[in-house]
């Protein structure tokens, strides 16, 4: 796959996930990562969030790995969960903002997953947008806002837009919502306080 070639040679590729269209690059190297900021506008105190193809690769790239966060994981991946966890200590720490933790999913997307899959590790998943602009859920929103600024743009149609993923932060006890998205946080609480 093109665009799998294209990250691995340090280049920026924006493709559809079950929410928006996002910005993917190798998680692991700081000079992509650099360019996401750029491309975005995005302040370098705000963190980047991950995707990985499997659980399997989680312990690689998160520490201190919950029984809540498994059950949350058994519950949710593939899907829009993303999970705060404290972050492996060779992650980049670009990535991380220097907060020392790491957000992370698995997307549902089929080409979202084909990518992870393909590359076998860790890409960037941020919205394909000027920060503070809105999030674009379909091919022309990505080029109107980003178009020169890329090396790909993946066509996967339409995206369904409306809420992003969830965001829930595991590295406090109890979890912490730090965003609600399309999975409502009652439903997430449901697991990691059973009534």
């Amino acid at each position: 796959m093109p665009a799998i070639e294209m990250m691995k040679t340090g280049g920026v590729v924006a493709y559809p996930t079950e929410t928006f269209y996002g910005l993917g690059v190798d998680a692991l190297s700081s000079n992509a990562i650099k360019k996401i900021y750029s491309i975005k506008k995005r302040e370098l105190s705000q963190p980047l969030l991950i995707l990985i193809p499997h659980s399997d690769l989680l312990p690689e790239y998160a520490d201190n790995i919950s029984d809540v966060a498994w059950k949350l994981i058994d519950q949710f991946w593939p899907g829009p969960l993303t999970i705060i966890f404290s972050a492996s200590p060779h992650l980049p720490p670009l990535l991380c903002a220097r907060t020392q933790k790491i957000a992370i999913r698995i997307s549902s997307h089929p080409i979202a997953r084909a990518l992870t899959e393909g590359f076998n590790g860790p890409i960037t998943s941020t919205s394909a947008n000027i920060t503070g602009l809105t999030s674009p859920a379909t091919p022309k929103e990505v080029s109107f806002q980003l178009g020169n600024n890329l090396d790909m743009i993946i066509d996967g149609g339409p995206t369904s837009g409306g809420k992003p993923s969830t965001i829930v932060d595991l590295t406090t006890s109890p979890p912490q919502l730090v965003r609600e998205g399309i999975i409502p946080f009652s439903e997430i609480q449901c697991v990691f306080q059973p009534e």
